[in-house]
């Protein structure tokens, strides 16, 4: 196995009584991607933020790469694409791009905005504000600013949403390319078939609780949704 990109440690938050995120041990080697799976407040996005360092664990610890490093050092190893695209509305496509490459200290900004936008088939739409953009549009804009550093974790969160046939599938293509190489990523989706097409691994969650599934379950779509199925059922049962 490769270094390790991402490691958690009895990983858990709480709102409250409420226990979004019971806890969870997790490592992920580069090369790998995860899907995280489970109904609709199952805690899938609260682990995301929890991973991008947007919020606080109420326990357990993260570590991203193999060497400690400062908060601000783990933030710019992380790319996300969150639930909402967080695009500045007053900002065309293209400087949203090079907005984020300078807050990440990319060298040349302006260049990677447009190899961004040439790789992504932005550039019919790249001059128009963010606010003017349909949500398809937008969300193929934010997915090219979660990677505008290179990062080496990419975390998404349902990256498909608002995307036609042909963007899903050069996304998913892009993904697929990926596996392998020094990038680990976490995918939080409900597209099982896309889930069985990506990852390497698989974690259900329930309310909370979590259950990995064996990563041969991700041989076809079918093999995924009984395994599936059975964990949610396993984990209701146990809340």
């Amino acid at each position: 196995m490769s270094a390790p990109a991402l490691r958690a440690t009895g990983l858990a938050k709480r709102f409250g009584p409420l226990a979004a995120l019971a806890p969870l041990d997790l490592a992920l080697a580069l090369g790998e991607t995860l899907a995280v799976l489970g109904p609709n407040g199952a805690g899938k996005s609260t682990l995301l933020r929890l991973l991008a360092g947007l919020a606080r664990p109420t326990a357990g610890e993260i570590a991203l790469g193999a060497n400690a490093e400062s908060r601000a050092q783990r933030r710019a190893r992380v790319g996300l694409l969150a639930h909402a695209t967080f695009l500045t509305a007053q900002l065309t496509a293209r400087e949203n791009l090079v907005f984020a490459a300078r807050l990440y200290g990319v060298a040349n900004p302006d260049a990677r905005a447009a190899d961004l936008i040439a790789a992504h088939e932005l550039a019919p739409f790249a001059e128009r504000r963010a606010g003017e953009l349909s949500r398809g549009m937008a969300q193929r804009v934010a997915i090219a600013r979660a990677l505008v550093h290179e990062p080496s974790l990419l975390l998404l969160d349902e990256p498909f949403t608002g995307l036609d046939a042909r963007a899903a599938e050069r996304l998913a293509e892009q993904l697929a390319a990926r596996r392998g190489s020094e990038r680990a990523c976490v995918l939080v989706t409900h597209e099982l078939a896309r889930a069985a097409q990506l990852a390497t691994r698989a974690l259900v969650l329930v309310r909370g609780r979590a259950r990995s599934l064996d990563p041969a379950v991700l041989a076809s779509e079918a093999a995924l949704g009984a395994a599936y199925r059975e964990a949610v059922a396993a984990l209701e049962a146990a809340s």
